[in-house]
């Protein structure tokens, strides 16, 4: 199912400055029981990346709408929301009169094992290096080739997740995540200010941290500094929190403090789902 500009179409102008250079933003929001979860935290970040790239903004009660027309008879499923700059001629000038395009699009939720979320996932270390672009750094924005070469990388699916260094050679992310380390009960978070997707869950999480009284540090993270963890979780806004069993060669043990982060952000979405709309 697809609204293109409020219409259900399946085309869009093949000039359209999304398709001609990915000149946009996307979101991906988990639908259950036909609500769009932390819809508010993700169309802030829509917003806020709009106001980045110089795309006029959408009016944010009619992306509500929308999202929530497209969702309204889906028990469990994912909404992808996608702003443009809208169609413009051939080159990187901006058109004088910008005219966005918004498609929201239905797909079925993945099939995600119950055992990453209670018995941990295997996760590598990527070789493609994130380049730095501070001004990009945060937004989700639809460049992700540096992603998708990262996930090329591997094709066994013993390896769930990727971690991606920057090219000064410090941990940022995973391919599809944000990563979090535990030591001595202190939270460690990459840095997002020169590369990275500032995740809509780690924005929650560092919220829940904060409000239970567990240290949180934003800080570079070495490879080393990673692997000498005392517990590691990677997160984003559908797969939730997946604690790390294995990463190389080295295991990790599900931690008390990730599993009560677990536990109190189940509590929080729990209570989302029953206030949405």
């Amino acid at each position: 199912m697809y609204l293109l500009n409020g219409e259900s179409k399946h085309s869009i102008e093949f000039s359209d400055r999304g398709f001609q250079y990915g000149d946009g933003l996307f979101e991906t929001i988990e639908i259950k029981n036909g609500s769009p979860l932390f819809l508010k935290q993700h169309l802030q970040r829509l917003l806020n990346g709009c106001q980045r790239l110089l795309i006029p903004l959408p009016d944010a009660e009619l992306l509500r709408k929308e999202a929530y027309q497209l969702s309204k008879d889906s028990d469990h499923a994912i909404l992808k929301l996608i702003i443009t700059r809208g169609s413009g001629g051939r080159g990187y000038r901006q058109p004088n009169k910008i005219h966005p395009t918004r498609l929201l699009s239905l797909h079925p939720f993945p099939n995600y094992s119950e055992n990453y979320n209670q018995q941990g996932i295997s996760v590598r270390f990527c070789n493609h290096l994130l380049g730095l672009n501070p001004f990009l750094a945060g937004i989700k924005h639809m460049n992700r080739l540096e992603q998708i070469l990262a996930r090329a990388e591997w094709n066994s699916s013993e390896i769930q997740e990727g971690l991606m260094m920057d090219i000064n050679r410090h941990v940022i992310e995973g391919t599809m995540s944000n990563l979090f380390v535990v030591k001595e009960n202190i939270l460690y978070t990459p840095l997002i200010e020169k590369c990275g997707v500032e995740g809509i869950l780690r924005g929650i999480l560092i919220g829940i941290a904060n409000q239970n009284k567990i240290k949180v540090i934003k800080n570079n993270l070495s490879k080393e500094d990673v692997l000498t963890a005392d517990e590691l979780f990677i997160t984003n806004s559908i797969i939730g929190i997946w604690p790390i069993k294995q990463l190389e060669r080295q295991q990790f043990k599900i931690g008390l403090l990730t599993t009560k982060l677990q536990r109190l952000f189940s509590e929080i979405k729990q209570q989302e789902i029953k206030n949405a709309y």
